[in-house]
């Protein structure tokens, strides 16, 4: 019997987290421009997004600002979108795959959010270098501290 191995650990980063939001409020955080640039990116980035057409094969195009005062120009592909469930977008340069997932638990949402780099090698260079992995965790504790603000 031929046994399939489909394990992405040394090439995927997460992050779970139990928000203090009834699911369609973390719903509308993420899916309207407007919301998203309030809190998206890690902590000192600001973001302007110029397209978010979310629905699959839609483009969402947006422009991080740096602490530094860098721009770092974004595009994605949404992939899968199931409303108040689930996202799934492709990132370009760096490439990995997005996948969020809504629990609605009574007045909270349980957020799940993975990240699946095509190799290993770019995994190593995006956590190593850019600290991928505190950036995504930074990035759901600046939405948290916007939900708070939409309560």
């Amino acid at each position: 019997m031929m046994e399939l191995l489909n394990d992405t650990a040394d090439r995927s980063i997460g992050v779970s987290r139990l928000l203090n939001a009834p699911v369609e409020v973390v719903w509308m955080a993420w899916t309207q421009p407007e919301a998203i640039a309030q809190w998206w990116g890690p902590d000192g980035f600001r973001s302007t997004i110029h397209s978010m057409n979310l629905e699959p094969g839609g483009e969402w195009r947006l422009t991080m600002q740096g602490p530094d005062g860098k721009n770092y120009a974004n595009r994605s592909e949404f992939m899968e979108i199931e409303p108040l469930q689930k996202i799934v977008f492709q990132h370009f340069n760096p490439h990995y795959l997005s996948t969020i997932i809504f629990e609605a638990q009574k007045t909270k949402t349980l957020l799940n959010w993975t990240m699946l780099f095509e190799s290993t090698e770019l995994f190593e260079t995006v956590v190593k270098v850019f600290k991928a992995d505190e950036g995504l965790s930074q990035n759901v504790s600046k939405l948290e501290k916007y939900l708070q603000l939409q309560l």
